[in-house]
């Protein structure tokens, strides 16, 4: 994850997404100061080597923890599929996303 200055700040820990809509909700980042939310509306860019996100420096610092149960954790199968966590995995060059229950 980079803040809007380029500077790295964590790793993709998961995605959250609103089920009912098929819709991606924000980002959990694993930073040094333990997990951290990043809302999809300060998301710029998803690329499949970086995301890019528009909050300052000064922003990242502040960031809450995640108060939801995460929705995707990473499977070692095989990576296929057309659902949303299929493409969230193949962009982040992880194994396949599972589905929690």
């Amino acid at each position: 994850m980079l803040s809007a200055s380029g500077r790295e700040f964590g790793g993709v820990e998961h995605v959250l997404e609103i089920p009912s809509e098929d819709l991606f909700d924000g980002i959990v980042v694993a930073t040094d100061a333990g997990l951290r939310f990043v809302d999809r509306d300060q998301i710029e860019e998803i690329t499949t080597t970086h995301v890019q996100c528009g909050l300052t420096d000064e922003q990242v610092a502040g960031l809450s923890e995640p108060h939801a149960a995460h929705v995707f954790d990473v499977h070692p199968s095989a990576d296929f599929g057309s659902s949303l966590h299929d493409r969230f995995g193949r962009m982040f060059r992880r194994p396949h996303w599972t589905r929690e229950t």
